[in-house]
């Protein structure tokens, strides 16, 4: 363990914070997904 005096982050801090970025990585990549499905959809009505 580290016993550092400026290691004052908790582990559950440590926690919430790679959970938060996980979940902006998330959000991004749902935006995505979305165009490309929104754009295959839309080319698919235009060959009709």
């Amino acid at each position: 363990m580290n016993n550092e005096p400026h290691d004052t982050e908790t582990r559950q801090e440590r926690r919430e914070k790679k959970l938060q970025k996980k979940r902006q990585r998330m959000q991004q990549h749902g935006k995505s997904l979305a165009r490309i499905y929104m754009d295959a959809v839309m080319k698919r009505l235009k060959k009709k």
